[in-house]
């Protein structure tokens, strides 16, 4: 198997509401394959999709059910401490969640965590041992 991943698919409570999120708080654009029962954003590279939960569960056979702790994080890697300082300013004066306030971690970096509407979180970092080239892609 190739070592990619084309796309990351979240089932959301209700897909207007994180539409909302995602398009407004995040400031993405919708691609013109989004239809009324799933939505797509192009990333860097990968897309981002959106499709209601429960659907999303009886598509691949399992229980919709669930809380806490999903078991993965979605992260978007700045280029310097003060870039994360000023997007969690930005999503906060949006109204995001914020989760957990940027600080100095114990892995070297400068972390923060917010939360979309259904409970996803989301990494706003930087990390010194990433370099990220001028699309924000990493490089080695």
């Amino acid at each position: 198997m190739e070592q990619r991943l084309t796309i990351v698919g979240l089932g959301v409570n209700d897909l207007k509401v994180s539409n909302d999120f995602y398009e407004n708080k995040f400031g993405w654009k919708k691609m013109t394959s989004s239809n009324d029962d799933i939505s797509f954003f192009q990333l860097n590279g990968l897309l981002l999709s959106l499709y209601p939960r429960e659907k999303l569960a009886e598509d691949a056979g399992v229980s919709h059910e669930g809380s806490g702790f999903k078991g993965f994080t979605l992260a978007f890697n700045a280029r310097t401490e003060e870039e994360v300082d000023e997007l969690i300013s930005v999503l906060e004066n949006k109204g995001v969640t914020i989760v957990k306030r940027p600080e100095h971690v114990f892995w070297g970096g400068y972390s923060s965590y917010i939360s979309d509407p259904d409970g996803n979180l989301w990494e706003i970092a930087f990390n010194p041992y990433l370099t990220l080239d001028e699309k924000g892609n990493t490089v080695e």
